[in-house]
């Protein structure tokens, strides 16, 4: 499940790493190349509800393989078509697989790694590993062959498909019905729509640097695009130590107090990398990508907790559905940064993070039901 879940999020990772490449290729203004952020975005945020609504009702293991497939063929398609409007659509059609992939992915993760918070901590991991190597195979097949190169870009879709096929038949017959979730308890509506409003915030800050901070790091530098392709690759890679290190100071601290205090931590970071010039910058990209991550897996349990009866549909959220919403704000800061300048349009990134540790304040640690399996009857083949 966790190699897969890197297949399937190189795909979030590839379309922020292309936005270079279209500025530099095809000549797009900063609010163009949001646009492409944009529209991986929008079409996410709308139906990742659905899908999760329907994974509360139906196990759908089959979606897996289907959905990493579709996130790839947008990719795939996006650096072959000329024109804008084609871009955008093939970038969608990737939204529409990362949507399909995550609801159902994490409420089988849960199950059959149902034992603190370090099952989905290794989950997670492996979602940003595949975010941390997707500037590093979209520069290595775009800088080679252009962006016409974009179909070997569909290379890891297929992996991923086949990983989760062998997930699927190693679990047994339907592995998100085999281990099932302990749903008695009421569903704390309030308490998840603040942790949502929180994980917005940390959105937001987290894709607007990914589709900024390689051009941005370039500007600082005085570098090329090796420079701006390290900044993002660091953005990433911080992911791999800090999901699994929040996993076990959760285990050790409570999973809100180390939420809280990573959200601080991100405040610092972001302020840091807007404002210290030079080489130095890489240091807070680094610091940043620990406090952006840190949460990560802790927002996916916590949220199932909050809403014991809605598994599916609180892991479309937390995991899928607010990381969409950020790109919603991509085209206001391209907008920002063209009028003004890249810098100055990173500058509201540092705020939201404060805004999220807010939200947090007198959230209360949830049960967890969803943490002790119960044996439920295994759904006939077919």
């Amino acid at each position: 499940m966790s190699l897969g879940h890197a297949c399937v999020d190189v795909y979030q990772g590839a379309v922020a790493a292309l936005v270079p490449f279209f500025v530099a290729e095809r000549a797009y203004s900063y609010a163009a190349a949001s646009g492409v952020v944009l529209a991986a975005s929008l079409l996410s945020s709308v139906v990742q509800p659905l899908f999760g609504a329907l994974t509360d009702r139906w196990a759908m293991p089959w979606l897996l393989p289907l959905s990493s497939l579709t996130a790839g063929a947008g990719v795939a398609l996006s650096g072959v078509f000329g024109s804008y409007p084609l871009t955008l659509a093939a970038v969608a059609v990737t939204g529409i697989g990362v949507a399909a992939y995550h609801p159902e992915a994490a409420r089988a993760a849960r199950a059959v790694a149902p034992a603190g918070n370090r099952g989905m901590g290794w989950f997670s991991l492996g979602g940003n590993v595949g975010f941390a190597l997707a500037p590093l195979l979209v520069a290595a097949v775009i800088a080679t062959g252009g962006l016409a190169a974009s179909p070997l870009l569909a290379v890891p879709a297929v992996a991923g498909a086949a990983l989760c096929a062998a997930a699927m038949r190693a679990s047994g017959e339907h592995p998100a019905a085999d281990l099932a979730f302990n749903s008695t308890g009421d569903d704390d509506w309030p308490s998840f729509l603040r942790l949502s409003g929180a994980v917005v915030c940390r959105s937001v800050v987290f894709v607007g640097l990914s589709a900024f901070v390689s051009l941005y790091v370039r500007e600082r530098t005085g570098g090329g695009d090796l420079a701006g392709t390290a900044a993002l690759c660091v953005l990433y890679a911080g992911g791999a130590v800090g999901t699994v290190a929040g996993g076990r100071l959760a285990d050790r601290y409570g999973r809100l107090a180390v939420v809280r205090r990573a959200y601080m931590l991100t405040v610092f970071a972001v302020a840091a990398v807007v404002l210290v010039p030079g080489p130095a910058v890489y240091l807070f990209v680094a610091l940043t990508s620990a406090g952006l991550y840190v949460p990560f897996s802790l927002h996916v349990t916590l949220g199932q907790d909050y809403l014991p009866r809605r598994v599916g549909t609180a892991s479309g959220v937390t995991l899928g559905l607010t990381v969409s919403v950020g790109g919603l704000a991509a085209p206001t800061l391209g907008a920002l940064a063209d009028t003004t300048s890249l810098r100055t349009a990173l500058v509201p990134l540092v705020v939201l993070p404060a805004l999220g540790g807010v939200l947090l304040r007198g959230l209360r640690e949830p049960t967890a039901p969803s943490a002790r399996p119960t044996r439920a009857p295994r759904l006939p083949a077919g």
